[in-house]
C-alpha cells in the first residue's frame, strides 16, 4: 500500500475524544472466577512497534486497543475496549437504550455498571441489535438479565434466523478456523498476538440471546423508545445478511453498524461464511450518504472508533462506498478479460487516493482475498483451466510433489533456500507439501514454522498474522484449544424445529446409514404441526404439515411421537426428554440416533 504519513493523528484524537474513565479492575470474569477478558492484556501496545510486528497494524492495535467509556456526543456513550466489538448506550427520557451489547453477558454486564457508575443508575428501557453476528448480541442478558421488565428489542428483518443458523451447517469448523483467525491461542505480546485489526479479541464468556420484539423491514420505517426517535435503514448482505443502520435525528447521530469501520473489512471471512455482496455493500453506504449525510454531526458504529463533522462523515461514506464498488467493478472487469481469481488477486490496486486512508488499509479484510471472493461469488472456485476439474487432495497431491523434487530433504532444502533468498510465499508452499508428504518430518515442520512465523511478523492485516503464528505453534506441536462453548440455551430455543432437524441431518453418517430405512413422525402440541422424517440411502430428509399424524396410505411411519420442543432439545442432544406419547417400535429412533457422528471441535489446519 502507499504510505500514509506517518505524523497522521487525526485517529488518535478521535480515539481518546470524549474519554470518562477506564474499566477499573480491567479483569472481566465469570462466577467460578475463569476470566473471559483482560482489559489490559494489551498495555504492551503503548511501546514502540517491534521488528516482530507491521508497523501499521501495530499502530492499528494501539487504537482498537483502547478501553473504557466515551462520550460520543450530549446523551450518547460508548464502552470501548471491553470486547471484540462496542457498546453504545443511548439515553432516553426515563433510562437508556442499549445498542449491541458485545459477545458475552459478563463483559456486557460490566460495560454497563462502567456505564452507571458515571452517568447514573438508569434502568436499560430498549435494546437494539445492529446485525446477526454474535459480538453484537451474545451479551444481551447481561444488560437485560432474567427476571427484567420487558422492552423492546429491534433487530432488522431476518435477524433471529440468521443470528441462530449462521454456525449451524458449518459451525463446528467455522469455530474452529475462528480460533487462528482470532489467535485466541497465542500469548498476547510483540511476538504473537496483537489484535485482528477489527478489535482485539473476541471474549470468551456466556453466549445469550433475547428474540426480537420489533423487527425493522424496510428503509425509512422509525420507531420511538423511551422518547428517542430512530430512522433505520435496512441494509441485508452487506456485512452480515440482515443488518441495518440508523440515524438518531435529535443528536445529529448515524450509526454505521458494521458497514463503515475504520478498516478494509472482509467480504469473506477466514473462518469462512457465505460470500458478502460488495456491490450491494457499495449501493447501501451511498444511500447512507443520501439519506443521512446532509444532518449527521457524527458517526459511529459497532467497532472502532467515531468521526465527527459533517464533512468528515461524508467522505467517509463516500469512502467506503468506492472501496467496495470499486473492488467489484473491477474485479468483474478482469475476470471478463479471462483472468482467473489469482492473477486479478496479483494484479488489481486501489487508487492512490484510496489507498491513501487508514480506513481502507486491510487490517481484517484483505484487497487480494476480496478479489478471490467476488470471483468465487460470480464464477465459483473453478477457473476454468480442466487441470483443476480433478486434482488430488492435498496430501496425495504433496507426496507427488515430494517425489518430483528428490524426496523430502531435497524440498526443505529448496524451501529453506528460497525463504533465505526472502521468497517466503514460495518457501511456504514447498515447505507446505514436505509437511503433508510426511508430517512426522522435524525438519520440514521446524523450517515451515519459521517461515509462517516471519510471514505473521510483517503482516499489516491481524487475520493474516493470527493464522500464520497460530499455524507456526501447530507446527511446532501447541494445538490450539477452542475456547469453552459457554452458550445459554436460549440460543438452541431459538432454532426453528427445521433448523433442528437440518442440524441433525448433517450429523448422520452416510455410509453406515446406506442400508437403513426409517421413517418417524414428530408431533409438537405447541405449534400444532408434524414433522415427518424419512432416512434412506444415508440422507435424513423432513416436511411437515399442520396438525396432529393422520393415517396415510402410502406411508407408515415406524414411530411417531408427541412431544414439546423443550423435550425435542433433550431428545437431540441425547438425553431423555421425559414422558412423551409414542406410537410405533422405539427402537427407531434409537437406531437414528445411533447412526449420528459427533464433530470434530479441535482439528489440525496445517498439518494432514
Amino acid at each position: 500500500m502507499t504510505a500514509v504519513p506517518v505524523d497522521d493523528h487525526e485517529d488518535f484524537a478521535d480515539a481518546d475524544r470524549g474519554f470518562i474513565a477506564v474499566l477499573d479492575p480491567p479483569e472481566i470474569t465469570m462466577d467460578d472466577g475463569r476470566v473471559v477478558w483482560n482489559a489490559e492484556a494489551y498495555a504492551f501496545l503503548a511501546g514502540n512497534c517491534p521488528d516482530t510486528a507491521h508497523e501499521s497494524l501495530w499502530r492499528q492495535g494501539r487504537l482498537v486497543s483502547r478501553q473504557g467509556l466515551y462520550e460520543v456526543t450530549d446523551g450518547i456513550y460508548q464502552a470501548r475496549g471491553l470486547d471484540l466489538a462496542n457498546m453504545t448506550l443511548v439515553e432516553g427520557d426515563h433510562g437508556v437504550i442499549v445498542i449491541d451489547p458485545l459477545r458475552s453477558a459478563e463483559t456486557a454486564a460490566a460495560a454497563l455498571e462502567l456505564y452507571r457508575k458515571y452517568r447514573g443508575d438508569r434502568p436499560v428501557t430498549g435494546l437494539i441489535y445492529t446485525h446477526s453476528h454474535v459480538n453484537h448480541f451474545g451479551g444481551a442478558r447481561g444488560v437485560l438479565p432474567h427476571g427484567h421488565h420487558p422492552v423492546p428489542v429491534l433487530a432488522p428483518a431476518g435477524f433471529l434466523a440468521h443470528a441462530v443458523s449462521e454456525n449451524i451447517d458449518a459451525g463446528v469448523a467455522m469455530a474452529r478456523r475462528a480460533v487462528y483467525l482470532y489467535g485466541t491461542g497465542l500469548p498476547k505480546g510483540p511476538d504473537g498476538q496483537i489484535g485482528c485489526g477489527l478489535g482485539t479479541a473476541p471474549s470468551t464468556g456466556t453466549m445469550t440471546l433475547i428474540p426480537p420484539t420489533v423487527d425493522i423491514t424496510s428503509t425509512g420505517q422509525e420507531e420511538i423508545v423511551d422518547g428517542i426517535r430512530t430512522v433505520f435503514q435496512l441494509t441485508p448482505g452487506t456485512e452480515a445478511p440482515a443488518e441495518m443502520n440508523f440515524s438518531l435525528p435529535a443528536h445529529q447521530a448515524l450509526c454505521l453498524a458494521e458497514n463503515a469501520t475504520h478498516t478494509l473489512h472482509t467480504v469473506l471471512t477466514l473462518r469462512g461464511g457465505a460470500v458478502r455482496d460488495t456491490r450491494a455493500w457499495a449501493r447501501y453506504l451511498g444511500e447512507a450518504l443520501a439519506l443521512f449525510g446532509d444532518e449527521a454531526e457524527v458517526a459511529f458504529a459497532s467497532h472502532h472508533w467515531p468521526t465527527w463533522g459533517k464533512e468528515r462523515v461524508a467522505a467517509l461514506l463516500a469512502g467506503q462506498r468506492d472501496l467496495y464498488a470499486y473492488l467489484h467493478d473491477q474485479t468483474l472487469r478482469l475476470l471478463n478479460e479471462g483472468l482467473t481469481g489469482t492473477e486479478i488477486a496479483e494484479e488489481l490496486r486501489l487508487p492512490p487516493e484510496l489507498e491513501r486512508s487508514w480506513a481502507h488499509h486491510g487490517y481484517f479484510g484483505s484487497l487480494s482475498h476480496h478479489v478471490r471472493a467476488i470471483y468465487q461469488r460470480h464464477l465459483g472456485w473453478f477457473d476454468g483451466n480442466p487441470a483443476h476439474l480433478w486434482e488430488h487432495p492435498p496430501a496425495e497431491q504433496a507426496r507427488r510433489y515430494v517425489d518430483t523434487m528428490g524426496g523430502i530433504e531435497a524440498t526443505v532444502d529448496a524451501g529453506k533456500r528460497y525463504a533465505a533468498d526472502g521468497d517466503l510465499r514460495f518457501a511456504a508452499t514447498l515447505l507446505n507439501h514436505a509437511v503433508f508428504a510426511d508430517p512426522h518430518n522435524l525438519r520440514a515442520r521446524r523450517a515451515l514454522a519459521l517461515v509462517y512465523e516471519r510471514l505473521g511478523h510483517g503482516c499489516e492485516n491481524g487475520a493474516w498474522r493470527n493464522f500464520y503464528l497460530t499455524g507456526a505453534s501447530e507446527l511446532r506441536g501447541t494445538l490450539a484449544e477452542a475456547p469453552p462453548d459457554i452458550a445459554d440455551p436460549e440460543l438452541a430455543r431459538a432454532l426453528t424445529v427445521d433448523q433442528l432437524l437440518d442440524s441433525l441431518a448433517i450429523r448422520i453418517d452416510g455410509p453406515r446409514a446406506w442400508s437403513t430405512a426409517l421413517t418417524l413422525d414428530l408431533y409438537l402440541p405447541d405449534e400444532d404441526r408434524t414433522w415427518h422424517l424419512t432416512l434412506s440411502h444415508g440422507a435424513l430428509t423432513h416436511l411437515s404439515s399442520p396438525g396432529a399424524p393422520t393415517p396415510a396410505k402410502e406411508r407408515t411411519p415406524d414411530l411417531t411421537l408427541t412431544l414439546t420442543k423443550p423435550q425435542l432439545l433433550g431428545l437431540l442432544a441425547g438425553h431423555e426428554p421425559g414422558e412423551r406419547a409414542q406410537d410405533g417400535e422405539t427402537g427407531a429412533l434409537h437406531e437414528l440416533l445411533g447412526l449420528l457422528s459427533t464433530p470434530r471441535p479441535t482439528f489440525p489446519v496445517v498439518t494432514p
